[in-house]
């Protein structure tokens, strides 16, 4: 007979876990079938580096949410990334952006893709709570990411999702 602590495990579920998130994430529907998503996963010591630019970020814009959220990284077990592109999509009289496809800034975003990007960090989540990990979405860590140059270039949107298996949710009670 074996026996198994939980703190032999943990990690390795919770990394399983997210990797499950991540295939959620990019099976679910995609506006015309076209993939702009990019996705990470980050653990061990990449979470520090994270975690101290948000810091950075914190002080050097006066924003405290990106302090705090540093700090529930910093206790977390694994992160997904999930960040978009902003390339239109050339949808035919789409302007849900403000613009049609062939007028549209380079600095704007595909409202199809951030369509697409809530979806796909819904159904991300929706598989860390069948398991019962907890986390949170996390605009803050999406944005230290791409700062860091963690993602190709081309995306220029992302969100974090921190994962965490214990005793007491890490991201409640949070100041």
């Amino acid at each position: 007979m074996s026996i198994k602590k939980p703190e032999e495990f943990l990690r390795n579920a919770v990394v399983d876990i997210a990797e499950n998130m991540i295939i959620a994430a990019k099976t679910a529907p995609k506006g015309r079938g076209t993939e702009r998503l990019c996705y990470l996963l980050i653990t061990g010591n990449e979470l520090k580096i994270i975690s101290h630019k948000m810091e950075e970020i914190s002080k050097e814009n006066n924003v405290a949410f990106f302090g705090r959220d540093a700090g529930n990284l910093l206790k977390a077990d694994a992160l997904v990334l999930i960040g978009a592109s902003y390339n239109p999509r050339n949808v035919q009289l789409c302007t849900h952006c403000g613009f049609s496809c062939d007028n549209k800034p380079d600095d704007a975003p595909c409202a199809i893709t951030m369509v697409d990007l809530g979806i796909a960090i819904g159904s991300a989540v929706s598989m860390a709570a069948h398991f019962h990990v907890d986390n949170r979405v996390m605009y803050s860590v999406g944005l230290a990411a791409i700062q860091l140059g963690l993602f190709p270039k081309e995306i220029k949107s992302a969100y974090g999702i921190p994962l965490s298996v214990s005793s007491k949710n890490i991201f409640f009670d949070r100041t």
